[in-house]
């Protein structure tokens, strides 16, 4: 055998051993929240369904009349990694686990209330599993709306391998190693991990859910990075994650000037009404009022992207949301463009004009009709997220707090058919120019944004 030769062997068998004995250590800082034997170290709190061990799993039995039942640890944990195999066997089996979850013993007239980040199990034709929900909370973080690809990842019937990661304000989840879901939240810091048995109707009582293999590792952190460029949710204001940043997304807001915006009819940004203070970019009611500020456009012109905005409206406001806006057309109001409408439903007469609720909140204003619900719908006063994504291929989709409320295909004949029976049947080619600005219109009403963020598509 030649030098180089046992050199090479040398170096080889060297590299092995490092990296057998980093993954010994590496083993030996995760630790087992389940013995395989007993439920020592969990406690079962809010309703009344039955966990026990059998062949060292924890079955979850559900029981009719009862609330949300939840397996806690008796610990708490700040920064961790969790990794657990649950299964479910049937659709009525809804199921999560909670992440630095809460509980107020005293609430609901002291049988006490757990509520905090979860991590879904839906078994349903929706397919959430792996989506991050708050539970008696805010609701939905981040429905799979946002993820489509990851629906596919639950196996029903199948045990199913959840990784979760909590390390600072950033939750990333995994399920079956199927990137899922991306939150940055910063109103939890610490809590329990909890095991579901969710609320079922009578004839559903006595369905189970199967947890097995529950580890957790709190030293040594080393964040997975995400593959794919998966859509991040952030309730920081006016920042993106690192990871944003790689997969090109880009502020259109600073959440201090009007840096990258401009008057729809000049050059530059409108001298009064128009605000950049506490991180919001807001036009002021002016109602009324002889002289109005007018919409504000973005300088540059954009053609296929996804743009993410947060919104807000007070009290009966109208406004929108418009693209693919070419200023071409002479207008005297507001610039001619596709709309994402930005109403309150309530309040204003506009929701019950149009066709079929075609002018209510979210909907391409005038042409097609938002499919949202009331419950994934905030109203005035509170913050709406708001998302519309535009495809190289001509394909539209709105989003409202996560979740898809319309797509359509700018030029197919059901989109032309549309508008030759909207108020833009006279505008030549409406809404189909390959490119333009995306405008925030002034229509004398109260109306804040931020978070404001865009990436171009290709």
């Amino acid at each position: 055998m030649n030098y180089m030769l046992r050199k090479s062997i040398f170096f080889l068998s060297s590299l092995a051993i490092l990296n057998s004995a980093q993954a010994q250590k590496g083993e030996k800082d995760w630790k087992n929240l389940f013995n395989g034997k007993d439920l020592t170290g969990w406690k079962a709190v809010a309703g009344t369904a039955k966990y026990e061990v059998v062949n060292g799993e924890i079955v979850g039995t559900s029981v009719a009349k009862s609330p949300n039942t939840f397996l806690i640890t008796e610990e708490t944990y700040g920064d961790f990694i969790l990794e657990l195999e649950l299964k479910v066997e049937d659709l009525t089996s809804n199921s999560g686990v909670m992440v630095r979850g809460q509980f107020d013993p005293a609430a609901r007239e002291g049988k006490g209330l757990v509520f905090g980040y979860q991590i879904e199990c839906d078994p349903l034709e929706r397919a959430w599993t792996g989506g991050i929900y708050d539970e008696a909370r805010r609701g939905w973080l981040y429905p799979l709306d946002l993820n489509p690809a990851a629906k596919t990842a639950f196996k029903m019937g199948q045990y199913n391998k959840y990784r979760i990661e909590m390390i600072g304000g950033e939750i990333k989840t995994w399920v079956n190693d199927q990137e899922v879901a991306y939150v940055v939240d910063d109103m939890d810091k610490t809590g329990f991990i909890g095991l579901q048995v969710h609320s079922v109707k009578d004839e559903h009582a006595g369905r189970k859910t199967y947890f097995r293999n529950v580890r957790i590792k709190t030293t040594n952190l080393d964040p997975k990075p995400f593959k794919n460029p998966i859509y991040v949710v952030n309730t920081r204001d006016n920042e993106l994650t690192a990871h944003e940043k790689s997969n090109g997304w880009k502020l259109l807001f600073d959440g201090k000037t009007s840096e990258g915006w401009r008057s729809g009819k000049s050059e530059s940004f409108p001298e009064f009404g128009w605000s950049t203070t506490n991180g919001e970019l807001a036009i002021a009611a002016t109602r009324g009022d002889d002289k109005r500020p007018g919409d504000i456009v973005t300088i540059e012109k954009y053609a296929a992207f996804d743009f993410s905005f947060d919104f807000k409206f007070a009290e009966g406001a109208n406004s929108g949301v418009k693209y693919f806006v070419t200023l071409s057309e002479g207008n005297t109001g507001s610039a001619s463009g596709l709309e994402y409408q930005v109403l309150d439903d309530e309040k204003h007469p506009d929701a019950k004009n149009g066709i079929a609720g075609n002018r209510t909140l979210s909907s391409l204003y005038d042409l097609i009709t938002s499919s949202k619900t009331a419950r994934h719908t905030k109203g005035a006063g509170e913050w709406n997220k708001g998302r519309i994504v535009a495809y190289p291929d001509n394909r539209v989709e709105h989003y409202l707090n996560g979740v898809k409320v319309l797509e359509y295909v700018r030029g197919s004949k059901e989109y032309l058919d549309l508008v030759a029976n909207s108020k833009y049947k006279e505008i030549k080619n409406f809404g189909q120019a390959s490119e333009g600005f995306i405008l925030l219109q002034d229509h004398s009403d109260d109306v804040r944004y931020k978070n404001i963020k865009i990436r171009k598509l290709k």
